[in-house]
């Protein structure tokens, strides 16, 4: 199958993307929904998931993604491989996240991923990089007990951007890392150490509850 063409970057404040999702029903997806469930944030081909879904069939996990070609690209394939445990979702997750998991079961969501997301490297575009503090409430608020949330890029202003924003949270510890912890790389990811340039990685586990 080949591989759909789309833009690199999309405004995530152009009308197009200003929509409200329905939420998730996740028993309506998964033919156990059950199982803990990763959700990666801002996963593009979805690839790393597609390989992770495979992997630990034990997991549920769901791709966010606001260029829809990608979407219905991804679950393409994981219809065509027969991933029960595998979904992927259009949505603008730095306005609409919220809304996405509003009926998601409490202590389901155990791992969250955000990999490389958009940079967005002129400061007049810095209001549409996907991490602000309205996505990492979102998340926090979702995350089970001892969840983990995984932040890595290879750019290293927005790294101390997205780290800040979670460090912010009380309810967050954090851990440092020096290796993904997870058997698969993303595409970007991989090129990026092949270069042997720098990826810059932290991971925090939520500790309490606020309501």
């Amino acid at each position: 199958m080949p591989r759909v063409r789309v833009h690199q970057h999309v405004n995530p404040f152009t009308p197009y993307f200003s929509f409200t999702p329905e939420p998730l029903e996740i028993e309506n997806i998964f033919a156990c929904p059950e199982k803990p469930l990763h959700l990666d944030i801002g996963c593009a081909r979805g690839r790393f998931i597609l390989k992770m879904a495979q992997i630990e069939p034990d997991v549920n996990y769901i791709g966010v993604e606001i260029r829809e070609p990608l979407v219905s690209e991804a679950n393409r394939i994981a219809e065509d491989r027969n991933l029960e445990n595998l979904h992927y979702e259009f949505c603008n997750a730095m306005i609409a996240l919220d809304k996405l998991l509003e009926k998601l079961p409490a202590n389901l969501l155990r791992t969250v991923t955000i990999q490389f997301p958009d940079p967005w490297f002129k400061k007049k575009h810095a209001k549409r990089r996907m991490v602000n503090a309205g996505l990492v409430e979102t998340v926090v608020k979702h995350l089970a007990e001892n969840g983990v949330i995984f932040v890595q890029t290879d750019i290293e202003f927005l790294a101390e951007e997205m780290f800040a924003l979670f460090r912010e949270n009380e309810d967050l510890r954090e851990t440092a890392i020096a290796e993904n912890p997870f058997p698969v790389k993303t595409e970007r990811e991989a090129a990026v150490e092949e270069k042997d340039l720098p990826v810059f990685r932290t991971m925090f586990v939520k500790e309490t509850s606020r309501g």
